[in-house]
């Protein structure tokens, strides 16, 4: 069935080009129509073009009155840990009483507190949590999303979440992949003991995740206080042999040698940065690696910000994602990265909607399919009340703007 969207009043993200992510200053061009129309055919975006233009609907179209609203592909979000046990509120009162994310870790909270309430929790219980905030984001505008494992650090609680997101990209409509993190810590049981812990990731976790096709990527915690950069190299080495591709935490708490890493072993994305330094910049230059930061983290966490602006000013196709989970950022909202990124990372807003959309598409590897308006991508995107600009989107950054969500060519209520 074809579907039709007259009366837009911006039609934003249009790529005639399809490139793969925008570099530098690209970013700050985001392709607009006023004016405008939008055919979907199925699932896929066909067609568009200012309202003189529009082609008369065929008796079996369905036709939907923007009402001067603006359209925007769908937001994709590269770095979530959405499949989690309950809440961790009390480890939020700890921060504003002084206490850091690094102290609470150390303090036996932090990762281990949600592996601990993930153990106890069923499969299908955990998967009825996840749909909440899977069900919560679309509402929100995204369409594509990572989900990593994490809070299991034992072979069988892993497995547990790692088919959980399998159940979910068969029964959700937004795209899913999956990125196994079992060296998110030290499991409790290896306390003491991270190099029997990582022999162990290595000798079962992995090959059982590979022999299940359970994971499209692997993740390692690059960073200070967890794993070093030759116990992350050994485990992306492993997971390469079952076809993972690396996708890791680097750079968050301290300057750790973890984007020297990503880069050797052709990473899809580093993510993080808060604590990246000019180096780092440098060696990402001429690679097809993504750097990902995640302002929610920093806000949340009242850490610094990724130097965005710098790497934007470097040539390099920034990114940003959520990281939606228990302890570091109980948010999804990427409308709320588009703003902190604006107004923290000092992008501009075609720059933040950009690294909201194609390029953290391509932090997934997905912006062939997703991230922009383009013939034969999948037309996710949603359509927003009428509002006076663009620039508006990262200005209002509480208002809620979203009229109409479509996932697949189709409407999500």
């Amino acid at each position: 069935m074809k579907r039709l969207i007259k009366n837009i009043g911006c039609l934003a993200g249009i790529d005639s080009e399809r490139k793969h992510c925008l570099r530098g200053s690209e970013m700050a061009t985001l392709n607009c129509i006023s004016d405008a129309w939008l055919l979907i055919d199925g699932d896929r975006f066909d067609s568009w073009g200012e309202m003189a233009t529009m082609p008369v609907p065929e008796d079996d179209w369905d036709v939907i009155d923007a009402l001067e609203g603006t359209v925007l592909p769908s937001w994709c979000d590269s770095h979530t840990h959405i499949v989690y046990a309950g809440s961790r509120e009390g480890e939020f009162v700890d921060k504003i009483r002084g206490l850091s994310y690094a102290e609470i870790a150390r303090r036996g909270g932090g990762i281990l507190n949600s592996a601990d309430r993930l153990h106890l929790l069923s499969e299908d219980e955990l998967y009825t949590q996840a749909m909440r905030r899977v069900h919560e984001i679309i509402a929100k505008g995204t369409g594509a999303v990572e989900i990593k494992s994490g809070y299991g650090l034992n072979t069988e609680d892993e497995l547990k979440m790692l088919r959980v997101i399998r159940r979910i990209s068969e029964t959700a409509p937004i795209k899913v992949v999956s990125t196994f993190l079992g060296a998110h810590a030290v499991g409790r049981e290896y306390t003491g003991r991270q190099g029997e812990y990582v022999d162990m990731l290595i000798r079962e976790m992995i090959p059982e995740v590979g022999k299940q096709q359970l994971a499209d990527f692997i993740d390692v915690f690059c960073d200070e206080g967890f794993f070093t950069p030759d116990e992350t190299s050994r485990i992306l080495e492993a997971g390469a042999k079952w076809g993972m591709r690396p996708k890791i935490h680097v750079q968050e708490l301290a300057p750790s040698g973890g984007v020297e890493v990503g880069v050797k072993h052709n990473a899809v994305s580093v993510d993080h940065l808060e604590s990246m330094i000019d180096e780092d910049i440098e060696m990402l230059k001429g690679t097809n690696t993504i750097p990902t930061g995640l302002p929610g983290t920093s806000f949340f966490l009242n850490m610094p910000f990724a130097p965005a602006r710098k790497m934007i000013e470097a040539g390099l196709p920034v990114a940003t994602a959520s990281d939606y989970n228990p302890g570091s950022t109980p948010s999804g909202d990427m409308k709320f990265v588009v703003s902190l990124a604006c107004i923290k990372m000092r992008l501009l807003p075609a720059e933040a909607i950009n690294a909201a959309t194609i390029n953290t598409a391509a932090a997934m590897d997905l912006s062939k399919d997703y991230g922009s308006i383009a013939r034969g991508k999948v037309a996710n995107f949603f359509i927003t009340d009428e509002i006076p600009s663009i620039d508006f989107i990262p200005y209002s950054y509480t208002t809620p703007i979203i009229a109409r969500t479509f996932l697949q060519g189709q409407e999500v209520k």
